[in-house]
């Protein structure tokens, strides 16, 4: 979960790094650090809290040097703090980390009697002392085949060193590293992003591989410290989609960007001419798959479970949803026929990573569906799907949510016209209302004045709770979610029959409820328990979709409407306006919005 950075080149590196950590806080912010390589001497700068502290500690204390390392933290092993931020350094050598070293204790005792003295409570700085030991011995190249086998857990790292003027090491087990090349000048980076303001061909590490970084050229290794060659892809070089314009956040930019990324998404994957799913090279025969296990974390794990719902009334196949920390601790019963999908943003969110990483050494079958198609899950996966939503910059995923709904849509669509489980006509109809889901999408985010005013009642409160039936209780799942994300607001998401079994207990006077109720085959009964809540004295808000039909229930304190479209798209357009009630009351308050505390963008720990 944090962002590494690294520079060796012919000219000052400082200012580079700088600004490519800057690209990196989506990935943590409690600390910042850099350590650069002059005149034989490793020399550090770093704070507790963000780039903008590191740039001002800099400019009192200018670091020199050609060769350089950097480094954003989401803390894991101590608090956030100067002493804890990285780099970690001893006088021979410099680290940054990503990742958790699961037995940094025993190792720390180990080094502690070889007389070590640690000055923080990181589990990183035992690395720093680990390399600092093994070179008393041996050779740089002995050293890091050494501490690879030493070191358990998951890890991206980023080594310089005080005897090698013109080098960085990089390695990898589980979380991701890229390598960047440039001009008399090559790079480090926790991922292409970070990278991209200076290069645009890039190569990745696979897991236990490593590299020696120089200005003139990068050599890699395998487990085994056999050289190896590696592939160099060339990434667009598009900035503009990465610049928020004249929107106050990021996120405030993606929510209304919706309409045009699932216009594009559904321009990708949909023939409008024949009405037909362009996914041709779909590696399976129907016939080879008898179930479909959808897999993810979080907003991606909300996206899995709005598409159980499509495929069990869309199709005849069986389906189960797994939440990715989970699924490989269980005693997973792994079958040949099934179907395995990995839902993930950023590509490399590690409890999904380890899930598809299981199902592979297992031969299953294995799809991604994933926001950036160079990530470590897209490129370990049999087959990819991307959403096609560009970069989502906001913690709080929001087109990239829509994106995944919708390719899930469009895979539930095209799994059931193989199967013949739906006729031509309901599937062309089904085809056909999918080119009406921006137009009314974008009509939808016209409801931000009534919301913006709604979300007063949201700033002070306890709790909420968000309540939906059907193709509703995802969506109340994700709306509880982005509140608790973004305003610090205790709230949870229940079907809203169950309000009955046991959470009705917490109703009390002036609570603010939403609840969920597009007029689709659950509207009744869903307005039927939205009474008893009603009842018990709490403030309702019902977001529905327009019709000329009343609603049939009194004392209803607010209403939102969306616009109409089939009832298989209508979570699409009820999402909108939970964006919109998270991200009002976390500005009321005034929060980060595009960085809540605690959270970070990629979470690549376990």
């Amino acid at each position: 979960m944090c962002g590494i950075v690294g520079i060796t080149s012919n000219k000052q590196v400082t200012s580079s790094i700088i600004n490519s950590l800057r690209k990196l806080e989506y990935r943590g912010y409690d600390s910042a650090g850099i350590a650069t390589l002059n005149n034989g001497f490793i020399n550090e700068v770093k704070c507790e809290g963000r780039v903008n502290a590191l740039e001002k500690n800099l400019a009192k204390n200018k670091l020199q040097g050609n060769v350089g390392i950097g480094h954003v933290r989401w803390a894991t092993h101590g608090i956030p703090s100067t002493i804890n931020a990285h780099p970690h350094s001893s006088e021979k050598v410099s680290v940054v980390h990503n990742g958790i070293i699961e037995n940094s204790t025993i190792l720390k005792k180990y080094l502690i009697k070889k007389g070590h003295k640690f000055k923080s409570q990181t589990d990183t700085e035992v690395i720093v002392h680990l390399i600092t030991e093994y070179l008393k011995k041996d050779d740089l190249k002995k050293t890091i085949l050494k501490i690879l086998k030493k070191l358990h857990g998951s890890f991206a790292l980023g080594i310089i060193f005080k005897d090698e003027p013109d080098l960085i090491v990089g390695a990898r087990r589980g979380s991701p590293l890229a390598v960047g090349y440039g001009p008399n000048e090559n790079y480090l980076g926790s991922d292409s992003y970070a990278l991209k303001s200076m290069t645009n061909k890039i190569s990745y590490l696979n897991d236990g591989e490593f590299c020696v970084i120089k200005k003139d050229g990068v050599e890699f290794f395998d487990v085994k410290g056999l050289k190896i060659n590696k592939k160099i892809l060339e990434l667009s070089s598009n900035e503009q989609t990465y610049d928020k314009g004249d929107y106050k956040h990021y996120m405030a930019k993606e929510i209304e960007e919706q309409p045009t990324t699932i216009k594009n998404c559904i321009n990708e994957y949909i023939d409008k001419i024949n009405s037909s799913i362009n996914i041709f090279n779909f590696p399976w025969k129907s016939s080879e798959i008898s179930s479909i296990t959808l897999i993810g974390c979080g907003t991606a794990y909300h996206s899995c479970l709005m598409a159980k719902y499509w495929f069990e009334q869309l199709t005849s196949i069986n389906i189960s949803v797994d939440i990715a920390s989970e699924f490989r601790y269980r005693n997973n019963r792994f079958n040949k026929e099934t179907l395995y999908v990995f839902v993930s943003q950023s590509g490399e969110t590690a409890d999904t990573f380890a899930a598809l990483d299981l199902c592979n050494k297992n031969k299953m079958k294995t799809c991604s569906v994933v926001n950036v198609v160079e990530s470590s899950i897209a490129r370990e996966s049999k087959f990819v799907l991307p959403i096609h939503c560009g970069p989502e910059i906001g913690v709080a995923s929001t087109k990239a949510f829509l994106g995944q709904m919708l390719v899930l849509y469009i895979l539930c669509l095209k799994i059931g016209k193989m199967r013949n489980d739906i006729n031509k006509k309901v599937y062309f109809t089904k085809i056909k209302s999918l080119f009406d889901l921006s137009k009314m999408l974008k009509k939808s985010l016209e409801t931000e004045s009534r919301i913006e005013t709604i979300c007063s009642s949201f700033v002070d409160i306890k709790g909420s709770m968000f309540l939906g039936r059907g193709y509703s209780f995802p969506i109340a799942l994700e709306g509880a979610l982005k509140l608790k994300e973004l305003a610090y607001v205790h709230a949870e998401g229940y079907p809203a029959g169950e309000m009955k079994h046991g959470p009705l207990a917490l109703i009390e006077e002036g609570m603010p409820v939403v609840v969920l109720a597009p007029r689709d085959q659950y509207y009744k009964k869903t307005i039927s328990n939205m009474q008893e809540v009603i009842a018990r004295g709490a403030k309702v808000l019902l977001i529905t979709n327009k019709s000329k039909d009343e609603i049939y229930s009194e004392n209803i304190w607010e209403k939102i409407e969306v616009e109409n479209i089939s009832d298989d798209l209508l979570p699409f357009l009820i999402t909108v306006p939970l964006q919109k009630l998270a991200y009002y009351s976390a500005l009321k308050k005034g929060y980060d919005i595009d960085k809540p505390r605690n959270l970070a963008k990629s979470v690549t720990v376990e």
